[in-house]
């Protein structure tokens, strides 16, 4: 494949403003050194003693690192709460060099956080333990739903592409609800100059006026259906009829498998790039969507678009242990090497 329209197009890449809006969380790790296990006097368990911890933003806030890492301008629109966790989320943001001053903080959530204890082994390495969670579980309040989809329209003259991050299953207990749905497709119509993209696991068919992301798992449960996620057919037809109904242009990520693309035109299958070794795939959605959306501001095709989505997540899943991200010179010896690969 020719990839040099894509190596052309990464020059632009430091005028791109694209803003991440949705559920943000914080990754917070954990890790612990077995050989200081004590012995809790108050119940007899085992207390686990944390030699280090590591805090990164997760969920949207992976995408955030991922645009930061290619050089992309970001405006950060999402949750935090009035903690500790949401002080940390904010931080790591702005670490980044993303714009937070966006950011609805609120004490009527708490942050979306991920707590993710990592235990030593023998061999010096680290395995994840039963991971815990924090989030809100009540109803997003309507006037955190105003103040959100208010962020959002102020921020819109300067923008170039949206991108919607609807990370959990559960109806209306994240910040993207039915209602900032119904908003933001009505807001993507009134504003066809700005890109509309949304990453969806549980809501990819409830979207109108914007391109939609989900994966080949996804794609098959939406709505409660079911079928053979690995079947590309059943794929297909699925896509067709989702698209058939909203109109939306799809990308389905499949793994190693790499991504299809569904539009008016008809499908594109992208290989992904072959990554040899280990991999941690976590994150490896977020770097697409970041990879899609940067593409397409950058004035790439759909099929363009998704090539070097491919070539972004196939070098943030070979870091193991950490949501990994992908710089601009990675990338371009990346798209190379696919290049070199033909169609692969």
């Amino acid at each position: 494949m020719d990839v040099t329209p894509i190596l052309r197009a990464l020059e632009g890449v430091g005028r791109a403003r694209i803003a991440v809006f949705g559920d943000y969380a914080l990754d917070k790790y954990l890790y612990i050194d077995p050989a200081r296990d004590e012995l809790s006097v108050e119940t007899g368990l085992t207390a686990y003693q944390v030699e280090a911890k590591r805090c990164f933003a997760g969920a949207a806030g992976t995408i955030v690192n991922n645009l930061r890492a290619l050089g992309a301008q970001v405006v950060c629109i999402g949750l935090a709460g009035d903690d500790g966790e949401g002080f940390e989320l904010l931080r790591c943001l702005e670490e980044q060099g993303a714009d937070t001053a966006h950011m609805v903080c609120s004490g009527a959530v708490c942050t979306s956080t991920y707590v993710k204890p990592m235990r030593r082994q023998p061999d010096g390495s680290y395995a994840e333990m039963n991971r815990l969670d924090l989030r809100s579980f009540a109803p997003l309040p309507l006037e955190l739903e105003r103040r959100l989809l208010k962020a959002l329209v102020a921020s819109l003259p300067s923008l170039d592409a949206v991108i919607v991050m609807d990370q959990f299953v559960q109806r209306n207990l994240g910040a993207v609800t039915d209602g900032i749905r119904a908003g933001l497709g009505r807001l993507a119509a009134e504003h066809p100059e700005v890109l509309f993209y949304a990453d969806s696991r549980a809501f990819a068919c409830e979207y109108r006026n914007m391109i939609v992301k989900c994966n080949n798992l996804e794609l098959m449960a939406l709505g409660g259906g079911g079928g053979n996620s690995e079947d590309a057919e059943a794929l297909l037809a699925r896509a067709e009829e989702l698209l058939r109904e909203s109109g939306n242009t799809f990308y389905v990520t499949r793994g190693s498998k790499g991504m299809m693309v569904f539009e008016e035109g008809g499908v594109r299958i992208v290989p992904a790039y072959p990554v040899t070794g280990p991999v941690d795939i976590v994150g490896a959605g977020d770097a697409s969507s970041a990879g899609i959306v940067l593409g397409l501001t950058l004035g790439l095709t759909s099929s363009q678009a998704a090539v070097m989505a491919c070539c972004v997540s196939s070098i943030t899943i070979q870091q193991i242990g950490c949501t990994g991200t992908a710089s601009i010179p990675q990338l371009i010896q990346r798209l190379k090497e696919y290049g070199n690969e033909g169609e692969i």
